[in-house]
């Protein structure tokens, strides 16, 4: 080998080392709130501090959502607070879409066109419609035509652990296989499931993804993906609602490949925004 071929193989190998580090250093959290929680301060009022621990966590986006959207109405005020707030941080903005208000149509139409978002976060059971309501079923469609993945919360807390003025029961899961087995090309992302919900409701169906925020258990990630394809379970920590290190921890006590541990950290959200 000449030295001219040494110098290209080895600049070419240590360019690929750098790519290699580069990508096993990204991490996407797939769910995490800004704003004030309606119930109690949780760390997230204050959104240059709270990007500033996320990225010191090792996290190098993440997607928010507003806890304004739960209770208020104006949500197109809401949302655009969201996109300011996200502007030049590493925060992808997550729209709130209210389905039992009324022109919630014009919503979605903004959080596409006047904020650019690329995501759409449904919180049904406190804006008071199931998945069986006529607006959902509308929905799909819509988000489809303007390229939006659509999040759905199916809970933001235990029951037992909720103000007593403000109880609301997890989102019935039932009515959602036919729906998707219906409209193959919709992609949704469940939050806060389950093992139980899913292997119920949705273990057959290709145009689900979720995250690992209420997977409980010893080994909680590694039991699902035994079970759950890897291309379609992402990181979300639910801060902070819950202590981000909790997420860490899932990952780290469950024995997972390379491959696996590499989908759950990005790749698997890059893909659905590609």
């Amino acid at each position: 080998m000449n030295r001219r071929n040494f110098m290209l193989r080895a600049s070419a190998a240590l360019a690929a080392s750098s790519l290699h580090s580069a990508e096993d250093l990204k991490l996407t959290d797939c769910h995490v709130y800004l704003g004030e929680n309606p119930f109690r301060q949780l760390g997230a009022e204050n959104t240059a501090s709270f990007v500033q621990s996320l990225a010191a966590r090792g996290v190098t986006e993440a997607w928010a959502g507003a806890f304004e959207g739960l209770l208020r109405r104006d949500v197109a005020v809401v949302n655009r607070d969201l996109a300011q707030a996200c502007q030049g941080t590493m925060l992808r903005p997550c729209g709130t879409i209210n389905l039992s208000l009324p022109d919630w149509q014009d919503d979605v139409q903004r959080c596409a066109e006047d904020h650019g978002m690329r995501v759409l976060r449904l919180h049904p059971n406190y804006h008071g419609y199931d998945l069986q309501a006529p607006a959902f079923r509308e929905l799909l469609p819509l988000a489809l035509k303007h390229r939006l993945l659509i999040q759905l919360v199916v809970q933001m807390e235990d029951e037992r652990t909720q103000h007593p003025r403000v109880r609301v029961s997890p989102v019935d899961l039932t009515p959602l296989s036919t729906m998707l087995q219906e409209m193959k090309d919709m992609r949704i992302m469940l939050l806060n499931a389950n093992a139980a919900m899913l292997l119920r409701h949705l273990q057959n169906c290709t145009n689900v993804w979720l995250d690992f925020a209420m997977i409980e258990g010893v080994g909680g990630v590694e039991n699902l993906l035994k079970t759950w394809p890897q291309e379609r379970l992402v990181f979300g920590s639910f801060a902070p609602v819950f202590y981000w290190e909790s997420a860490r921890l899932k990952m780290q006590e469950s024995a997972l490949s390379p491959a696996q541990a590499a989908a759950v950290h990005w790749q698997s959200a890059a893909g659905l925004l590609a």
